[in-house]
């Protein structure tokens, strides 16, 4: 039985092809119009229908780097079902290395959108509309905000035992379930039956290898678990995720200078020295201690510090694999043979 063409935006994609269709979103103030741009690749052979997403902030960049590595992935060649990229859902975002909209809102707190709404709403809609009711899963690429970096992690909702089940065939080193904000996609998504998988990595307007690698095995990993692609070229993981419900940040107890003694991807004991910030006068200094056992998954990048600014996120973990977990992963994505050298960033 031949499949039917894939239709999206008033374009039809016809099976065994790819095209990238411009949706319109906006006109700018001088008449330059805006749209979103959406690549389809809609297998010969009948099978779900994924969607991954990037730059929803606009300046988290490391999203469009992997997306752009899967588009040139040959796994593809072998697609069952069809498969939308979206590199860059905030334009505006984008183009000026900003999180927010021009109207300075978050476009994650502004779904399911509407079709009159703000810019942001109208954004959102049509994310929703042409994308996410259209697919079975979604995967939803994100970083740290500016001066903040986060360890490869995957953050999923108390969903399907399935979807948690695509969560650890990403094999990202920690899996986070956590709830749902209002205004979010993954909450607007999942009221429509679609389930998302939200992976972070990385620091706003950054590249990083490891990041890069982590997000694109991972695609491909859910990819075969879904049934879209083989398993040639796919590198599965060799160690389930930790699991973690409870996250906290450990904010600065004074102003000054931070000097850290803990990285991203580091289990840390209760009563750990985290830094140490100094007045710049070096007359005091006052630790940072965990307060938790756990993993840290994310940390600022800036030594100057204000009181109660937000230092370390660490998700909590009593398991003794915690401990080896990051360094487990980091080994296997530096070993990992996918890549051609002219696509070391």
């Amino acid at each position: 039985m031949t499949r039917r063409p894939f239709e999206i935006g008033g374009f039809r994609v016809a099976p065994g092809s790819q095209r990238t269709i411009d949706l319109p979103i906006s006109v700018l103030s001088d008449n330059t119009p805006v749209s979103m741009s959406a690549h389809v690749v809609h297998g010969r052979r009948p099978g779900p229908t994924l969607f991954i997403s990037a730059a929803i902030h606009g300046d988290e960049v490391i999203g469009v780097e992997i997306a752009r590595r899967l588009l040139r992935s040959r796994q593809l060649a072998n697609l069952k079902g069809t498969l939308l990229v979206v590199p860059v859902v905030n334009t505006f975002g984008f183009l000026n290395h900003s999180r927010y909209l021009p109207d300075r809102r978050d476009l994650n707190r502004s779904f399911p959108g509407s079709g009159h709404g703000s810019l942001a709403a109208r954004l959102a809609h049509i994310f929703m509309t042409e994308i996410v009711l259209r697919s079975d899963l979604g995967i939803d690429l994100h970083s740290a905000a500016i001066h903040r970096s986060n360890m490869p992690q995957i953050r999923v909702s108390p969903a399907s035992g399935k979807t948690l089940g695509y969560a650890d065939a990403f094999g990202a080193p920690v899996v986070i379930v956590a709830g749902l904000r209002d205004g979010s996609l993954r909450k607007a998504a999942q009221k429509h039956g679609v389930d998302i998988l939200l992976f972070e990595a990385g620091e706003a307007l950054r590249f990083d290898e490891l990041s890069a690698r982590a997000g694109i095995a991972g695609i491909l990993r859910v990819m075969h678990a879904m049934g879209m692609i083989p398993k040639k070229g796919v590198s599965l993981a060799r160690e389930k995720p930790l699991h973690a419900t409870t996250t906290m940040w450990l904010r600065a107890p004074a102003g000054g200078l931070m000097r850290g003694f803990k990285a991203t991807g580091e289990f840390v004991k209760k009563g750990d020295l985290l830094g140490v910030i100094s007045d710049p006068f070096g007359e005091t200094d006052t630790g940072i201690a965990s307060e938790v056992h756990g993993v840290i998954i994310g940390r600022t990048n800036l030594p100057v510090v204000n009181e109660g600014d937000a230092l370390f996120h660490i998700a909590e973990a009593v398991s003794p694999e915690a401990e080896n977990r990051f360094d487990e992963f980091a080994a296997e994505l530096g070993g990992d043979p996918m890549f051609d050298e002219d696509e070391i960033i």
